[in-house]
């Protein structure tokens, strides 16, 4: 049965998870036990919202040993995949947690060269998928080769059919994305700095921002993600701030935002109201820290963590 959620991630990854004591130049530095885990971004938001009991299937660009390692670890996982062979190996990042500080170092490679006729072939396919899912989930860097536009072609295409497109991605690809218009967009604080080129210093200038997006049309929905201080959600119905939890971190926050936005998009899709939306992703957000490497938020810490979310504050901006 097709499912209801694509997400689609062009430049996916085998991320490769390990420790050191001390993070020095020039010396080896002795290494604990590698975990691997099928990354990207729209492969981290199909992970999440598998486990949340989404109806999701994971469409993703993949080619050689480190594409076919994507390939079964979201199989081992469960995760209903259309991988799309391409002749370039799929990149493999690499990420280091020293002990001894508790610092995480992330190494994160470009990924292989597309040919236009591969990135052409997956525009294809998605804009004449039948039947067209309810959500597209566009998450992550584009490879590449891959014109800058190309979230943008993709919006236009599937919008036309009904499908709510949801982007997360930085720079050029998401300033085209935002002139053809989407559903819902997730940039983080700096990427809006970079889009807006403004300060945004107070949390009145995020939502301000955000709304602004929204009011232009550029998107319906402006999921804001605010680091330690949380995240904030622009609709036409109003503008939306929740705090971030106080979690013990395990490692950093790998993937935090791609939970964040697996979460969001769940419950909107459910029909929850934008402010109970909001809840579950800063949930989801949390959660992803619980855990080392790209593990991820699990359900059953969403689920509970939810409660400990306080109920977002309603903010008016002006017109």
């Amino acid at each position: 049965m097709p499912a209801l959620i694509i997400t689609l991630t062009l430049n996916p990854a085998l991320d490769l998870a390990t420790t050191t004591d001390h993070v020095v130049p020039t010396h080896k530095l002795r290494c604990g036990p590698v975990r691997r885990f099928a990354g990207g971004g729209g492969i981290n938001v199909a992970r999440v919202l598998h486990r949340l009991g989404a109806d999701v299937s994971a469409w993703a660009l993949a080619g050689g040993a480190a594409g076919a390692q994507v390939q079964q670890l979201l199989a081992d996982e469960g995760v209903l995949t259309q991988l799309q062979r391409i002749a370039g190996d799929t990149r493999e990042n690499f990420s280091v947690v020293e002990t001894s500080t508790g610092q995480e170092f992330r190494f994160v490679l470009p990924g292989p060269m597309l040919q236009a006729c591969e990135w052409q072939a997956c525009l294809d396919a998605l804009a004449t998928h039948t039947p067209p899912p309810r959500w597209l989930i566009a998450s992550g860097s584009l490879p590449p080769g891959t014109p800058n536009d190309f979230y943008a072609q993709l919006a236009r295409a599937a919008s036309g059919r009904g499908v709510r497109v949801a982007v997360d991605t930085s720079g050029p690809p998401l300033a085209a994305a935002l002139q053809a218009g989407v559903a819902l967009v997730k940039p983080s604080l700096r990427e809006l700095r970079d889009l807006l080129q403004q300060p945004l210093e107070q949390a009145a200038d995020w939502c301000t921002a955000a709304q602004s997006l929204v009011r232009s049309g550029a998107a319906d929905t402006v999921a804001l993600s605010v680091g330690e201080q949380g995240a904030v959600l622009a609709t036409r119905e109003g503008v939306w701030q929740a705090p971030a939890l106080n979690v013990p971190a395990t490692t950093g926050t790998t993937g935090a935002g791609d939970c964040f936005l697996a979460a969001l998009v769940w419950a909107l899709d459910r029909g929850d109201a934008p402010a109970e939306a909001l809840r579950w992703g800063v949930a989801a957000g949390a959660a992803a820290l619980l855990h080392p490497g790209t593990t991820l938020a699990q359900a059953d810490d969403v689920q509970r963590l939810v409660h400990s979310v306080p109920a977002p504050v309603a903010f008016t901006t002006s017109p």
